[in-house]
């Protein structure tokens, strides 16, 4: 087989990641850890997620401004671990918000190349919605084929 039949074999070997979506609800304890010397807040989490994404993940946040006024942006990594679509694994999460009088904006995406176990390869996107104080999420998300 010459190099084409090889850059031919290897494009259909590592098929397109299939679009999916997984939705659920999860439960969060925020701890408060020591402040640096910079005045940045920084707080540990540790989430249960249920639903179609079945897993634990620990993280620390950090933020910055007034709250109370309803000024401040926050940002965190957590990390996943658990089973989504029947695939065992984990990944990270990175969580990027800011709140002000214009509103809020909230993005959390999957860390490029973090994805362990079956969910190597996971990209995608989560949103939260808080109804009633139960958080859920929605995963938009996409995974390489099984071999």
């Amino acid at each position: 087989m010459g190099w084409k039949g090889a850059v031919l074999l290897m494009a259909m070997m590592s098929a397109p990641a299939a679009a999916s979506e997984a939705r659920g609800q999860f439960s969060v304890v925020v701890k408060p850890l020591p402040a640096g010397e910079d005045g940045v807040a920084r707080h540990s989490l540790d989430k249960a997620y249920t639903g179609d994404l079945v897993a634990t993940a620990r993280g620390t946040m950090m933020s910055a401004g007034d709250p109370a006024s309803g000024t401040a942006g926050y940002v965190a990594i957590e990390q996943v671990t658990g089973t989504l679509a029947g695939r065992p694994g984990g990944f990270a999460l990175q969580h990027s918000g800011q709140m002000d009088a214009a509103g809020q904006r909230l993005s959390i995406g999957i860390v490029p190349g973090s994805g362990t176990g079956a969910l190597a390869g996971i990209t995608g996107t989560l949103a939260i919605r808080i109804e009633g104080g139960v958080h859920h999420y929605v995963l938009d998300y996409a995974l390489p084929a099984q071999p």
